[in-house]
């Protein structure tokens, strides 16, 4: 089964190509322009999507030697998103869709996630208990045997993303800083500070305190120890997230008694975090950093999972900006 897929919920253009379950293209832009302001833009994200959905359509096509009239299916991510990013490319698949009378199927952005663990492990077996740490999510989800998911739990305020990122900025880092953050942190000393880890109910996460303690420390301290000492407080301050994060999921999974632990999204990506569940779960699973951030592939493999439940998305329908099981949408 051919499938053309499509990513535009935030700040990367992907488009993918696979074929039975294998990548034959991935083409994946970052945004760069977002870096002059701090963040990301909606409206620049938007005209920088409508300027790269087409050649990246064509790069795809090169790539894998698949014209989009030899696709069986097409799918782009409905939501949730920036609600202007997100319109480009659901918008441009669904116009394909119709006039080369081929199924479409629009896909949850957070689902797909989930589906990046199976572009490196397909036979993985369920059920599966995900943590997805991105720079704008930090949920729980079970998938059960039949692959039908669950939302567990997630953050009350700030997601493990977002606390990087922002920590990073109180740092004195360009946006996004957060990878900048990981790679000094990984020469300092991981307990040299100790910053504060949230106490929360069962399948919930609090990264807003902890940045705000950081803000603090450096408020109270000069300038020339905070240099002196950055390596250190880049590592106790990454620390504090990744215990965290693995704190949670542990309990998590000793309450639902499940094992087998994936984690996914762009935070998966940081070394810290890999080292220390690996070193607390016999079973844990990370896909590749290429498919840590949003991409192409991973909608796609969710679209052949629903298109296999004979799901199909409406051409009438539009995108969302919640996720359907704390909001009200229901897929068509």
């Amino acid at each position: 089964m051919k499938v053309l897929a499509f990513e535009t919920s935030c700040d990367e253009t992907s488009c993918a190509i696979i074929s039975d379950g294998k990548v034959l293209a991935n083409v994946t832009t970052t945004h760069i322009l977002h870096r002059d302001y701090g963040g990301v833009i909606p409206e620049i994200a938007s005209r920088v999507h409508t300027a790269l959905i087409l050649p990246s359509l064509k790069t795809a096509v090169e790539i894998s030697k698949i014209n989009v009239e030899d696709v069986d299916l097409i799918s782009a991510t409905q939501g949730p998103g920036l609600i202007g990013a997100l319109l480009v490319g659901f918008t441009f698949a669904k116009s394909l869709a119709y006039f080369y009378k081929k199924p479409f199927i629009g896909v949850d952005h957070l689902e797909a996630h989930l589906y990046s663990i199976f572009l490196d492990f397909p036979d993985l077996k369920k059920p599966i208990l995900f943590l997805l740490a991105s720079g704008g999510h930090t949920e729980f989800f079970l998938m059960e045997e039949n692959e039908e998911i669950k939302y567990v739990g997630g953050t009350l305020d700030d997601a493990a993303g977002e606390a990087f990122d922002k920590g990073a900025k109180i740092l004195g880092f360009p946006y996004p800083g957060g990878s900048k953050l990981a790679e000094i942190g990984s020469k300092g000393d991981p307990f040299k500070f100790n910053f504060p880890r949230a106490k929360t109910p069962p399948f919930t996460f609090s990264f807003s305190g902890l940045k705000t303690s950081l803000l603090y420390f450096v408020k109270k301290r000069p300038k020339k120890f905070i240099i002196e000492n950055l390596p250190h407080i880049c590592a106790s301050y990454q620390e504090a997230i990744v215990d965290m994060l693995l704190e949670k999921t542990i309990e998590a999974s000793n309450i639902l008694k499940i094992k087998r632990i994936a984690v996914v999204g762009g935070v998966s990506a940081n070394e810290r975090l890999r080292e220390k569940f690996k070193e607390n779960f016999e079973e844990v699973y990370f896909p590749s950093k290429i498919y840590t951030t949003d991409n192409a592939c991973m909608v796609a493999l969710r679209a052949i999972s629903l298109f296999k439940r004979g799901i199909r998305t409406s051409l009438y329908s539009s995108c969302y900006t919640v996720y359907p099981l704390k909001g009200e949408f229901e897929r068509e």
